[in-house]
């Protein structure tokens, strides 16, 4: 059985220190959360202070990107070691908002991956459709070309080290939100070109569900066969609201 996947992504939300009042004010709520586990994604500069907060708890923290060399002369990029060292755990890796906003190929996209796999880090690999491409008929074009590009060459072996998340594009940040039943169709289609490229490992990954996520809609979109859990934003970022959430069941 998989278990459930929760991450709040903050994008660029929260200084440090209205980072560390969120996570006092968020522990008390999710201590009694049992077969969950729980992510936030906080900006770069409140790694290190979420890190410790959380340190003991069980929750990971991910860094909202993440650069695929080890060092060198990349201005204002960081590194899977320096955030390894800051206490990240998980990487998010091709959200639209980098792949529209920083011209994010699924190349750079891949060597992410690769380079947080690496690292020992979890990647949280992005994917999904804008509206046009929806209301073109090229969801599953679009979802599956990302997936299959964001993953080449990685063996069946790491496959239950990754996240996969679908969020389209037209649902994030717009109070839309994909019914359970499209998230599913698309989620079942997603499982099986992880099968075409993993055979039977495919079954152990975890494809998360983002797209305005909201404590009234989690646990119908959760309780889909393929839906293994959420990456939330804009709900993400009031410690009650994340709560009821990582409480959906």
């Amino acid at each position: 059985m998989r278990v459930p996947v929760i991450a709040g992504n903050w994008k660029m939300y929260k200084t440090a220190g209205e980072a560390a009042a969120f996570v006092r004010a968020f522990l008390p709520l999710a201590s009694g959360v049992r077969g969950v586990e729980i992510v936030l994604a906080p900006p770069y500069p409140s790694i290190g202070a979420v890190a410790q907060l959380v340190q003991g708890s069980g929750i990971g923290v991910a860094s909202q990107n993440v650069h695929f060399a080890d060092e060198g002369a990349f201005t204002g990029e960081v590194s899977t070691r320096m955030l390894k060292e800051a206490g990240a755990t998980h990487c998010i890796i091709g959200h639209s908002e980098r792949r529209q906003y920083s011209a994010e190929t699924d190349d750079a996209v891949n060597r992410k991956v690769r380079a947080t796999l690496a690292a020992g880090l979890t990647p949280i690999l992005c994917v999904g459709e804008t509206d046009p491409e929806r209301e073109g008929g090229k969801t599953f074009d679009v979802v599956g070309r990302q997936v299959a590009e964001g993953l080449k060459g990685i063996p069946a072996a790491e496959a239950m080290r990754i996240l996969v998340a679908y969020e389209p594009v037209w649902a994030i940040g717009t109070g839309k939100t994909a019914t359970p039943a499209q998230a599913q169709e698309v989620h079942g289609f997603l499982r099986g070109r992880l099968k075409e490229l993993w055979g039977g490992a495919a079954d152990s990954v975890r494809i998360l569900y983002g797209g305005s996520v909201k404590p009234d809609n989690i646990a119908a979109l959760m309780a889909n066969e393929d839906i293994d859990g959420a990456l939330v934003g804009g709900a993400s970022l009031s410690p009650e609201s994340f709560a009821k959430i990582v409480t959906f069941h």
